[in-house]
């Protein structure tokens, strides 16, 4: 079965997306660790990172840095931390947190339950950075 993310990049699940191209897709967590807390996919469903193929993993990264940038001039924070845990989803991803603490990438702790309209805010001014 198709994971949700599957869903997402087929357009059967709507998303706040930030980038897109061929391989890989960037949209907003809907329960966000921070306001723009972004995940970075591959549009291949893959279950594990580390199972990604080289080639992929590596533009993965670089695909995700050019998010980050766009995530940490757009939302005030000291950085834009990364997380891979792979539990909650079979499809390989990477969280891009905005932080100004170490524990806000604590992924124990509550998620924010932002409205649609405070998503697609921060969408756009995500997006409005992409270079």
């Amino acid at each position: 079965m198709a994971s949700i993310f599957t869903k997402i990049v087929n357009g059967e699940i709507p998303c706040h997306k930030i980038a897109e191209n061929e391989k890989f897709l960037a949209f907003l967590d809907i329960m966000p660790l921070a306001t723009g807390h972004t995940l970075v996919i591959p549009k291949k469903e893959v279950d594990y990172i580390f199972d990604v193929n080289d080639d992929d993993y590596a533009e993965l990264w670089s695909f995700a840095k050019y998010v980050a940038k766009a995530v940490g001039q757009a939302i005030p924070c000291k950085r834009v931390g990364v997380a891979v845990i792979g539990l909650e989803v079979p499809h390989a991803h990477i969280h891009l947190v905005p932080l100004n603490k170490v524990s806000d990438i604590n992924f124990e702790r509550p998620k924010l339950n932002p409205s649609q309209e405070e998503l697609l805010d921060a969408a756009t001014k995500i997006k409005a950075k992409l270079a």
